[in-house]
């Protein structure tokens, strides 16, 4: 666990190193909104359309050479990124980094591999604070790199370092999660020709699933806004972006790396999910009513430490929910639709950008928090329906 937690840590820092640049690249080349949400988006197209390969091909193969099979890949996109200068350019080594982006769901498949239900949360919890820590130090880091002329170059190169450092991490130090008879028990297994939709129908996850696009929607649509306003109006650029999402990442690894496990088992995961949707619909509140510095910053730092508390508890739930079998392929089917819902996120904020303004983009923000809170309250109801049945009998 500790090398799988230090392996994250940092590829994340490779990744969040790049995240308060792309914004200021595509304003200092002349693109619209739409087209830095474009370019943003893509990524997470990719990611989400090559999410469940890459778990499939971990659940045959193992764990741990297809976690560096796609670091080494992210590398070089990174590398491309180095060197692009172009709106296609950048598209392209984006799409490809995105494409290599299955180590991510690969991660939460080893912790569901080597935890049991009841750490399991604990364990998810655990490479939560891996992502926080890598995307405090990354877009940090990746603000300091750009200075205030917005350089590409050298932030990409150190993301392509970071990743290839995190490969040789893993290649010395990472201990496989499956057995050679747990992978040969899943290749004797018939193959299984369902759709993802049957997968997710199968396991009674279909709804579970949609939470993770509901979430990374409302979390990306904060991180995709926030530059581009900051910009428009105060005058910002990539280095203080970089320091308020550092700041904010350090209040997510102490809620995901001390706070969670006690949380869970005082209040309950669902409950906890609860609490933390709340403080994304509190954000983008307070974001529409006080749009000033200090409310837009507020608004930030509220919306992103409630998300930080949902992420561990979907993963854990989902796992719990998954036969072993195929707990792979539904954490890379996870990480797909997580995918989506960033890929949806930057677009549908661009388009309410430029047709509507920043309101309409926060009231957004808002309906899919509602929307989100729904199914948790739906299964509130169903869990203490189900104890009080358990009692009477």
């Amino acid at each position: 666990m500790p090398i799988l937690f230090l392996t994250v840590v940092i590829d994340l820092i490779g990744f969040g190193i790049v995240i308060p640049i792309l914004p200021f690249i595509g304003l200092e080349i002349g693109l619209s909104s739409f087209d830095i949400g474009v370019l943003i988006a893509v990524y997470s197209v990719c990611s989400g359309i090559c999410g469940p390969f890459w778990g499939k091909l971990s659940d045959k193969w193992g764990r741990k050479p297809i976690m560096l099979f796609c670091l080494f890949g992210g590398a070089v996109g990174y590398g491309l990124l180095a060197q692009a200068d172009s709106y296609w350019s950048i598209f392209f080594a984006r799409a490809l980094g995105g494409v290599m982006a299955g180590n991510f769901g690969i991660a939460a498949a080893i912790v569901a591999d080597i935890t049991t239900s009841e750490n399991r949360a604990k364990g998810m919890g655990a490479i939560g604070a891996a992502f926080g820590i890598g995307m405090t130090i990354g877009p940090f880091l990746g603000g300091l790199l750009a200075g205030d002329h917005y350089n590409l170059v050298l932030p990409s190169l150190v993301a392509a370092g970071l990743s290839l450092a995190a490969m040789l991490a893993g290649f010395i130090f990472l201990k496989e999660s499956l057995s050679p008879e747990q992978r040969l028990l899943k290749a004797q297994q018939p193959a299984d020709k369902s759709s993802l939709y049957g997968m997710m129908k199968q396991t009674g996850n279909r709804w579970l699933c949609l939470q993770y696009f509901l979430h990374n929607h409302s979390v990306s649509l904060m991180g995709y806004i926030f530059p581009l306003w900051v910009a428009a109006m105060l005058g910002w650029g990539p280095k203080e972006t970089g320091y308020v999402f550092g700041a904010q990442g350090v209040v997510a690894v102490l809620i995901q790396g001390g706070l969670m496990g006690r949380l869970v088992k005082h209040i309950g995961e669902l409950k906890l999910l609860a609490t933390g949707i709340l403080g994304l619909i509190l954000g983008y509140s307070i974001a529409l009513f006080f749009q000033s510095e200090t409310g837009i910053v507020t608004a930030f730092f509220v919306a992103i430490t409630g998300a930080t508390f949902c992420m561990p508890v979907l993963n854990s739930l989902l796992s719990q929910r998954t036969p072993e079998a195929i707990r792979g392929r539904m954490m890379g089917t996870a990480t797909s639709i997580s995918a989506l819902g960033r890929m949806s996120a930057p677009i549908a904020g661009g388009i309410m950008l430029t047709l509507f303004g920043y309101s309409a983009a926060w009231i957004l923000g808002i309906v899919i928090g509602c929307i989100y809170i729904s199914w948790v309250v739906r299964e509130l109801r169903l869990a203490k329906g189900q104890a009080a049945t358990a009692s009477h009998e």
